[in-house]
């Protein structure tokens, strides 16, 4: 196979199990799904197992994935699996320090201003989710604030997975074009309260 081929007809090659087909779209862009990856993380072994995972994925997956830009896909695939690397981690450490809590003498935190200060946080990313349609605001609520996944969203409000994702996606874009700063501290925030 040449390399120039499509990414459409590389990516029906790869469904009908052409695994050059996939080495072909695998040269193409391990290097953005490495980059997506290690932008956000900035440790390039963590990076490398995120690219891994991603393209470990796609072809495990290549059956029921109905992929129409690849390229967007990809990096949308590999923001979540940074997600996850460090939804992990954080679990990892949480119970790191809970071997040696009673070794550790736990600070002392005023919990009454960090409260207000995420009550305040909180009430701001209301007033942002406002001006989102109410299904989709609906949608980033139940992922962002009851840490629900895309699939159990879908089965409680009986729509596919598919249209999930596509309302996080327009809530977090409408959110970062808004007021990018803003946004990263409440995803950083929900991440470490999650």
């Amino acid at each position: 196979m040449k390399n120039v081929f499509s990414d459409n007809e590389l990516w029906d090659a790869v469904v009908a199990d052409n695994n050059r087909a996939f080495v072909l779209l695998y040269n193409r862009y391990w290097k953005k799904v490495y980059n997506t990856a290690h932008y956000y993380l900035k440790h390039p072994a963590a990076a490398e197992e995120i690219t891994h995972d991603v393209f470990v994925s796609l072809w495990e997956k290549r059956k029921s994935n109905k992929i129409e830009n690849f390229l967007p896909y990809l990096q949308a695939t590999a923001r979540y699996q940074v997600y996850k690397y460090l939804k992990t981690a954080k679990v990892n450490c949480t119970a790191y320090f809970d071997q040696f809590a009673d070794a550790i003498v736990p600070p002392v935190y005023n919990s009454g201003v960090n409260k207000l200060e995420y009550e305040n946080m909180e009430f701001r990313l209301a007033q942002l989710l406002n001006d989102l349609p109410p299904k989709c605001r609906e949608i980033f609520w139940l992922s962002r604030m009851n840490s629900l996944s895309n699939q159990e969203i879908a089965e409680k409000l009986n729509i596919s997975k598919r249209t999930v994702e596509n309302q996080l996606t327009r809530a977090l874009k409408a959110l970062r074009t808004f007021d990018p700063q803003f946004l990263m501290a409440v995803l950083i925030s929900l991440l470490i309260c999650a």
